[in-house]
């Protein structure tokens, strides 16, 4: 299956009625979110002189802020399976710009993204002081990646990857590109780590486009903030943790890779065939 940016995202107008709500939810998600980010930014000063790149405070309020964004959003979270208490990483599938409050509310996870998005308005901010790592797509810089990986796991970092390498419109789950998995199979980390693969599926108020929360291509992510506050309904957003796979059973990236989009996509469908 491929996968392309030409398809057209869902046109949504906004009714006059719900812009009221629109200002409520937009009122009390502001100074949630950016409040929260100084008070982190607070507890940082105190915790990187102390602690080094372990964070043993931070990840608690990343946490709370991003329960409580959702239920403020309209999202109800819906938790199966638990995450893994083993070291490693977590793989999982990219919806929305949503997933980085979902993920973050399920458990205490860094983010592996793309550069670019450091420079983001908003979100960019906030991954960076979330402790985001920040890669480019230049296999130049693979060994540097590696370096950077195993510092970070060493430093109980749970890492969490979309190996998917783009969002999609939420209904479905894009092929996983192995060179992601990469990293995971240096001589340092391979003998100790685990990937545990999470799925990830929205599904939308009663009524709405299955596409809802979706956010790909060039959609406005203001936009799409609006038309997510400005439903009347909660939505639900299914988290799916299964097993892990131990890195060490497996002979190469690409087995691995395929082991994860495997049980990511099984999770995926599930949810949504369970979904009234």
């Amino acid at each position: 299956m491929t996968w392309g940016h030409d398809i057209a995202p869902p046109s949504v107008a906004i009714p006059l009625s719900r812009w009221p709500v629109i200002g409520v939810r937009l009122c009390l998600l502001a100074p949630l979110v950016f409040g929260g980010l100084a008070i982190l930014l607070a507890l940082r000063l105190l915790e990187r002189p102390l602690f080094g790149l372990r964070r043993p405070i931070t990840p608690f309020l990343t946490q709370g802020v991003c329960r409580l964004a959702l239920r403020i959003i309209g999202l109800r979270l819906n938790i199966q399976g638990k995450p893994m208490t083993k070291p490693g990483a977590i793989v999982a599938n990219h919806a929305s710009w949503l997933d980085i409050f979902v993920l973050n509310a399920a458990d205490r996870v860094y983010f592996v993204s793309k550069d670019e998005v450091a420079a983001w308005p908003g979100i960019g901010w906030l991954a960076r002081a979330t402790g985001t790592v920040f890669i480019r797509r230049n296999r130049r810089d693979s060994a540097l990646h590696k370096l950077l990986f195993e510092a970070r796991l060493r430093a109980g970092h749970r890492l969490l990857f979309f190996p998917e390498g783009t969002s999609s419109d939420s209904r479905r789950v894009l092929p996983f590109k192995s060179t992601l998995f990469e990293a995971f199979f240096t001589p340092a980390l391979r003998e100790f780590l685990h990937i545990q693969p999470v799925s990830v599926a929205y599904h939308p108020p009663q009524g709405q486009d299955r596409r809802l929360y979706g956010w790909w291509g060039n959609m406005d992510f203001g936009a799409h903030l609006l038309v997510v506050l400005a439903q009347a309904r909660r939505g639900q957003v299914d988290l799916v943790f299964h097993p892990e796979l131990e890195v060490a059973a497996f002979p190469d990236r690409k087995q691995l890779a395929i082991a994860a989009q495997t049980a990511v996509r099984q999770g995926f469908d599930a949810a949504h065939a369970a979904a009234p």
